[in-house]
Parts: C-alpha cells; sequence; structure tokens
C-alpha cells in the first residue's frame, strides 16, 4: 500500500524547493527554453494547487478533475454523475468557458477559501443563474471558479469540469492544463470519432508519466461499434503503457447531442460507483491520493534536473553573448589607446588648427577640434565594436531575444554621450590649467584656456605635439609643465576607460536585465537534494 508521507520536514523541502523554481527564468530564445518555461510553470501549479495543499491537508474531498478536448461531452458528463446541469455547456466552441466545481454541502469550505487554485475568483451560484450573471464588468471568465454544490455528490468528492485542453482560445488551454494539475484523479474524456487524436494522447502519456491515479473515458460511441471501438482504444491504451487504467464508455445517446440535457443514470453508473469506491473506501481513497502525491514527487527526480539542465544553457549563452561584448570592446579599447599614443587625433581639421596656432587659430578653436577629433576616435571604436558584436550575435539564437534587439534612439545615441563624456574631460583639463597658472607669478602668467590647448595637444599629438610641449614648458616651467602633463594624462586615461567601458555596459544592459545567473542551475540542484533526504 502506497502511503502519504506529511512530515513538517518533507513540507518546508516542498516549500524552499518550490521557491527555486519560480526563481527560475528562461528570458533566452533557445531551443529548449519553451519547454522549460512550460515545465516549470506545471510544476509550479503542481506543487501550489495539489501536492502541497494535499500533503498539508490530506483529509481534504478527493478532486476528481474532467477534463479532454472539444466537444468531448466533458460537461454533459459532470452534469450527469451530479444528476442535474451544474456545468454549462452548449453549440459554442469553445464549450466551457469557466470551469465549474461541485462538491456535497458539507465539502464546500474546503474550497471557497484559497487552499486550491489560490489565482483563480471564486464564484457562488444559486440555481438557475448562470456563470455570466455572476462576473464582474470586464472580469476574465477564464480565471473564475464557479463553485456549486449538491447532495447528489458524495462527501469527500468534488468534481471539477475544466475547459478543453485544445481550445482554440489560450488562456483556456493555460487553465485547462493548470486545473489538471491540481487534480487528485484524473478523469481524461475523449469520443468514439477522436480518440486517436494527439491531444488526449498527450494528456495521458503526462499522466502515465506522472503516474497519477488515472480513469479514462470513452464517450459518444455508437451502439453498433462500441464492442470495436472499445476493443481498438483498448488496445491503444495497452501500447503505451496504459492497460491497467480503468476505462469506462458511454453510449451516444439522444441526450449527447449538442450536451442538451442529462445522459441516463445507467449511462454513467459504473464511472459513478468507481468514483464513490474511491471516496468512501479508506484504502481505496489512501492509495489514490498517495499514488498521484507520490508519483509527482518522484517525477521531480528526472523534472528537476531538466530545469537544471536548462538553466545552466541559459547561462552558458549569457556568457557566449557578453563574451563577445567584452572581446570586441577589449580590442577596440587597445586600438584607442595605441591610437592616442601615435597622436592620431592630431589630424586632419585639428592638425590645420595646430599648425595655424597661435596666429590664425585661438585656444579654444584648437581645443574646440581637438575635443570634435577625440570624440569622433571613441565614437569610431565604439562603433566597430559594436558591429563586430553585432556579427558575433548573429551568431548566436539566444542574441535574437526582443530585448537584445533594441538600440538607441535619436537623442540617445552613443554620439551624444562620447560628445558629452570629452566635453568633460576637456574642462576639467582647463581646471588643471587654471590650478597650474594660479602658482606663477600674475605678471607672467599665461592665459589658462592657452595652457589648457597646449596640454591638450601635448596629449593627444604624439610626436607632433612635441613643439606644444616646448611651448608650455616656456610659459609656466619646466617642473610645472611636466605635472600637469603628468596630471592631464592620468585624467585623459580616466575619462576614455569610463567613455569606453559606459559603452561596455550600455550594450551590456538589456542583458543584465535579463537576469541569467549561475545560481539557479545549483539552487534547482541542491533544494532536489534535500527533498530527496526528507523522503
Amino acid at each position: 500500500m502506497v502511503t502519504l508521507d506529511v512530515r513538517p520536514q518533507l513540507l518546508d523541502a516542498l516549500s524552499a524547493l518550490r521557491e527555486r523554481v519560480a526563481a527560475a527564468r528562461f528570458p533566452l530564445p533557445l531551443a529548449g527554453a519553451p519547454r522549460a518555461r512550460a515545465n516549470r510553470d506545471e510544476l509550479l501549479a503542481q506543487l501550489d494547487d495539489y501536492l502541497v495543499p494535499r500533503l498539508r491537508d490530506p483529509q481534504a474531498p478527493l478532486l476528481a478533475v474532467v477534463g479532454g478536448s472539444t466537444g468531448a461531452g466533458k460537461s454533459t458528463l459532470v452534469n450527469s454523475l451530479v444528476g442535474r446541469r451544474v456545468s454549462e455547456a452548449g453549440v459554442l466552441r469553445p464549450t466551457t468557458r469557466t470551469p465549474v466545481l461541485v462538491c456535497h454541502p458539507e465539502d464546500h469550505h474546503w474550497f471557497s477559501g484559497m487552499r486550491v487554485l489560490p489565482d483563480l475568483t471564486r464564484v457562488w451560484a444559486h440555481r438557475h443563474e448562470t456563470t455570466d450573471d455572476l462576473l464582474l464588468p470586464g472580469e476574465n471568465p477564464a480565471r473564475v471558479l464557479r463553485i456549486e454544490t449538491a447532495d447528489t455528490v458524495p462527501p469527500g468528492l468534488a468534481l471539477l469540469d475544466a475547459p478543453d485542453v485544445d481550445s482554440l482560445v489560450s488562456d483556456n488551454r493555460v487553465l485547462a492544463a493548470e486545473l489538471i494539475c491540481a487534480a487528485d484523479i484524473w478523469i481524461m474524456v475523449t469520443t468514439a470519432a477522436r480518440y486517436a487524436d494527439a491531444v488526449p494522447w498527450h494528456m495521458l502519456r503526462t499522466a502515465k508519466e506522472y503516474d497519477v491515479t488515472l480513469v479514462t473515458v470513452l464517450d459518444r460511441v455508437p451502439h453498433q461499434v462500441i464492442g470495436e471501438v472499445s476493443r481498438q482504444y483498448g488496445a491503444l491504451l495497452t501500447k503505451a503503457g496504459l492497460g491497467q487504467v480503468p476505462r469506462f464508455t458511454v453510449p451516444e445517446l439522444p441526450e449527447s447531442a449538442w450536451g442538451g440535457g442529462l445522459l441516463p443514470a445507467t449511462a454513467v453508473a459504473a464511472l459513478r460507483t468507481w468514483l464513490v469506491h474511491q471516496t468512501q473506501d479508506p484504502a481505496a481513497r489512501q492509495h489514490a491520493v498517495a499514488r498521484t502525491a507520490q508519483g509527482i514527487l518522484d517525477s521531480l527526480n528526472t523534472r528537476l534536473p531538466e530545469l537544471a539542465g536548462a538553466a545552466a544553457a541559459q547561462h552558458a549563452a549569457a556568457l557566449r553573448l557578453t563574451s563577445a561584448v567584452d572581446t570586441a570592446y577589449d580590442r577596440e579599447h587597445t586600438r584607442v589607446r595605441g591610437r592616442l599614443q601615435a597622436g592620431a587625433v592630431l589630424a586632419g581639421d585639428a592638425l590645420k588648427r595646430w599648425r595655424a596656432f597661435p596666429l590664425d587659430c585661438t585656444p579654444g578653436e584648437l581645443l574646440d577640434t581637438l575635443v570634435e577629433s577625440l570624440a569622433e576616435l571613441l565614437l569610431c571604436a565604439v562603433t566597430a565594436a559594436d558591429e563586430r558584436v553585432d556579427e558575433a550575435w548573429r551568431r548566436e539564437p539566444a542574441a535574437a531575444a526582443p530585448e537584445l534587439t533594441a538600440r538607441d534612439t535619436a537623442g540617445n545615441d552613443a554620439e551624444h554621450r562620447i560628445g558629452l563624456a570629452v566635453r568633460r574631460w576637456r574642462r576639467e583639463l582647463e581646471e588643471y590649467a587654471e590650478d597650474e597658472v594660479r602658482e606663477l607669478d600674475r605678471s607672467v602668467a599665461p592665459d589658462p584656456e592657452l595652457v589648457a590647448a597646449l596640454v591638450a595637444t601635448v596629449l593627444l599629438g604624439g610626436r607632433r605635439g612635441r613643439a606644444a610641449g616646448e611651448r608650455l614648458a616656456e610659459r609656466i616651467g619646466a617642473h610645472g609643465a611636466l605635472r600637469l602633463r603628468d596630471r592631464g594624462g592620468r585624467l585623459l586615461v580616466e575619462h576614455v576607460d569610463r567613455i569606453l567601458h559606459t559603452e561596455r555596459e550600455r550594450r551590456l544592459a538589456p542583458l543584465d536585465a535579463l537576469e541569467v545567473h549561475p545560481e539557479p542551475q545549483a539552487e534547482l540542484i541542491a533544494a532536489l537534494s534535500v527533498l530527496q533526504k526528507e523522503r
């Protein structure tokens, strides 16, 4: 006999594991990311809506969720099991929009609170009220749980009519999967016309994978082929390793048409008897609950490592993207330093201005052209680095994330940022020149702007700037010129490093915002290890 472990230590381990699963993120569009996100969401639903609530309240009523594809007759089946219409069914597709839970009046308190399905808003209906009568304006019917009570439902059992698992409405499909994850018993309904379809078999294989308590209903089977269809369906179940699953057949009846009416009690008597037995027989109930709970717990041994592997793949991809940025910017940073040492800034218009200085060019004009030339050099470096990043990222599927493809907008581009940063360097250099001039005799002190223009030429001109160094020494002395050149040189290196670092961080910012870290992989495995020890 399978027993249910409800020790506090196990619950604590599950709660910790749940937090680790919720923290896992798979934002990069890798091949396995959609599956990882779906697995994470499904696992969270099973932990929140079933496993933790069931372990905390093992005496709570059994929840049997009736699921299946569009038009399988789920609502008619639930209504017939209850003996009156509690779930709305009809000709429109999708038929079931709002899930309906029906239980015995004595069990109402178990489901009126947030013990299970805490994300769904509860509404309670009196007979003859439709769900639409109960919804608030603008309320999403797919996030509402309608609760009905009926004396005909045995105490200790609740039936939940879920939306179609293949609904055209995505919210319905998501909710259907969420509701099934909350079930002690999965009742999978299919029809004689669709029992071989992919959708019901996906759900059946999932139930087998998790070893949950499962029942199948073959609905709307014509009398003349009921034996043949039932035999073929049974053969398919056996081939899939589900031959021991309880199987019930409901014949096609006039009441089945369009979901409009109740099936005769005899049509659902076998299924009802089975459900009552699961509820009222202590051993059967214990087995049904424990099997589903233990099956989900056992499934964690493979599902958690899969999530951890997906998290590792995300982090590895993020590292590759980061490395491409670092490599490109490091390369350009080295190139910029070499160009500065070679005096590449003192070229073009800047060189013309210097040759015209001081007769046909003022210190301010010389500084303007040097600043423009330095900004252009840095902008070219950043542009080249970004082009190399783009080229490397085109080879990485992870770089296709929308967050990583957005680029600078007008008014906030690299040219604007670099221009501001270089002008800031100029102002600080001018302040250094003012400090140096202030120490000189006022009668012979040169114009601070002239001094700033000369030291800028020295720092940015390479060999061409040697003459500027000589002029600077003539005006403020050799020691002052050396001191100012050293301070200005350190300032230039700091600003160039800061500018390129800022642009590197700008390129990495969208990736950093995705928060792809190495911790989830280890945390998931550690949480699983703790859970295994507690089990």
